[in-house]
């Protein structure tokens, strides 16, 4: 599987992708501007660490984000690399369990959104239903322990 993870196609999608989404870069400074250059820079070495499990994963940039209540939210931050390897992961197993989940999940699902869900809510309305379920992990990212989360790759 690993070998799909860094194969270079699958790499230079997710490079893609990533350049495309913008966003701040993280604790080594690298913005999503220079993400090209510097990848392609060092993209075999990180192949070869990766393959033989000695990637080192670098650290996240915690930094606080308002909420709607006043109070604040700390959103960790990967480098654009790191943000690279994952979305070169997300690709790769993406297609093994996206069967899996229900036609009527919509948050964070290739070709489905928020705009969708309340289309379909609407639908189940005109039917003649009338109960919608919304189920929201709120504070998740608030209260998970982040110092417990590991990454191991496949």
């Amino acid at each position: 599987m690993i070998t799909r993870v860094v194969h270079p196609f699958n790499l230079q999608k997710a490079l893609e992708h990533v350049i495309a989404n913008k966003g701040s870069g993280g604790v080594d400074g690298v913005s999503v501007r220079e993400l090209r250059k510097v990848f392609s820079e060092k993209k075999l070495q990180l192949i070869e660490e990766v393959k033989q499990g000695n990637y080192q994963v670098q650290p996240i940039l915690g930094i606080e984000i308002p909420k709607g209540n006043g109070k604040t939210r700390l959103l960790g931050v990967p480098t654009t690399t790191e943000r690279v390897l994952q979305q070169a992961v997300a690709q790769t197993i993406a297609p093994h369990f996206e069967p899996e989940f229900s036609n009527h999940s919509y948050g964070f699902r290739p070709h489905k959104n928020a705009r969708q869900a309340v289309g379909q809510s609407r639908d189940y309305i005109h039917s003649g239903l009338n109960h919608i379920v919304d189920i929201d992990l709120k504070n998740f990212f608030d209260e998970v322990d982040h110092c417990k989360c590991t990454y191991s790759y496949l």
